[in-house]
């Protein structure tokens, strides 16, 4: 389901220190049920996902992002001196100490695009770049419905570079809200629920 922006910024979020320069572009609540320390499940799920690239896994979104990274390789999107570290620094830079020293794991997010940035209790962030936009994927945790319940939340945060990334990302939205948000957001619930029955079993 997706969620006013207000879900993410009237938080007390961590992020809110590093990444205040970003616009929050999408929020979504994720159907993963589960206890107040379940965090860490999800961010493992999600990085399992990510660890063969971002592909999509049904037959629309395998055809967009297809088309998407056909598109970038032709017109140089993606290439790593468009990338952290060499068109634009990396957020790590403008972690605060406690988060600098805490974890940064999964550090292995395999042919994925994105870098772990910190995790905490209830929070997880990790950041990718191109020629088009700088972009961060934040995982939270909330509490929701009967008290001790909770859920995971998803925001994306970007900083377009240019007209080319503010044309980019408003060429996208109908594609991100029409099919590839529901489509991922299905995948990460039927994941988790095999996942909660693997483990109850």
């Amino acid at each position: 389901m997706r969620l006013p922006r207000t879900a993410h910024t009237g938080r007390p979020w961590r992020i809110h220190e590093i990444a205040g320069d970003f616009t929050v572009e999408d929020v979504w609540a994720l159907p993963t049920p589960g206890g107040p320390d379940d965090l860490a499940k999800l961010v493992d799920q999600i990085a399992d996902g990510m660890h063969d690239g971002v592909k999509g896994d049904t037959p629309v979104t395998r055809l967009l992002f297809a088309v998407r990274w056909r598109l970038g390789g032709l017109l140089g999107w993606d290439r790593p001196e468009a990338g952290i570290d060499s068109r634009t620094p990396s957020l790590l830079d403008r972690l605060p100490a406690d988060l600098k020293e805490g974890p940064r794991r999964p550090v292995d997010l395999g042919s994925s695009p994105f870098t772990s940035l910190y995790e905490t209790h209830d929070e997880w962030a990790a950041e990718m770049a191109n020629k088009t936009v700088h972009a961060v994927l934040h995982l939270a945790w909330v509490e929701a419905g009967p008290p001790g319940r909770y859920r995971g939340q998803m925001a994306v945060l970007v900083r377009p570079n240019g007209r080319l990334g503010r044309l980019y990302m408003f060429a996208i939205k109908p594609i991100r809200y029409f099919w590839v948000y529901p489509a991922l957001i299905r995948t990460i619930g039927r994941t988790w629920r095999t996942q909660a029955r693997m483990r109850e079993g």
